[in-house]
């Protein structure tokens, strides 16, 4: 049987950069992948970008009206035989659609690998990756470092280069002027201090 695998870490912790590396490695085997990412996701518009400058384009854009059962019965239909799906900042998922891609590995015997955040700017979960950890079959947090040099587990974010701890739950790096920095649970607690 297939597993659903939800790997999460914070930000520059690798996780477009493996997906892509993932791919290829199927790929490089004669095996078909599908790479999607969320419609919300417009960093590199229809493309997966690592910051180690690697990119590729996504096969499907999923809004948050779109059934991925429906998309994978098409894909198959017209394609054929499918490998392994991956799916990047799988966080701005809906969680339906998160419960779809756990039932597409059990059901259809696919692999199905999710990357993204577990929590947002102030450590507040997202509803999809909540959901993910809780049907995973397997779970994997990738690690990065703070500053400080301690694991980084917060993702903070930064207007005109101040921190901030408030706004919508949603902004995209680099866009708006908006970038994020991976912190350590001591140095996140300090900038919030600071405010």
């Amino acid at each position: 049987m297939a597993k659903l695998y939800f790997k999460y870490g914070a930000m520059n912790s690798g996780k477009s950069t493996i997906l892509l590396q993932s791919a290829h490695n199927y790929e490089e085997r004669g095996m078909r992948t599908v790479i999607m990412k969320p419609f919300l996701d417009t960093k590199g518009a229809d493309s997966i970008v690592s910051r180690l400058g690697v990119t590729r384009k996504a096969n499907y854009l999923l809004k948050g009206s779109d059934s991925v059962t429906e998309i994978i019965n098409q894909d198959l239909n017209t394609n054929g035989q499918l490998h392994c799906i991956f799916i990047d900042e799988c966080q701005f998922l809906t969680v339906p659609q998160a419960e779809e891609l756990f039932w597409i590995a059990v059901e259809k015997d696919i692999p199905v690998i999710c990357y993204g955040l577990r929590t947002d700017f102030l450590t507040n979960g997202f509803a999809a990756s909540g959901r993910l950890l809780e049907l995973a079959h397997s779970i994997e947090e990738m690690k990065t470092i703070c500053r400080c040099g301690k694991k980084a587990m917060f993702n903070a974010r930064k207007i005109n280069g101040e921190f901030v701890f408030r706004g919508e739950q949603v902004a995209i790096d680099n866009e708006n002027n908006v970038e994020y920095e991976s912190l350590c649970p001591t140095c996140y607690l300090r900038e919030k201090n600071k405010k």
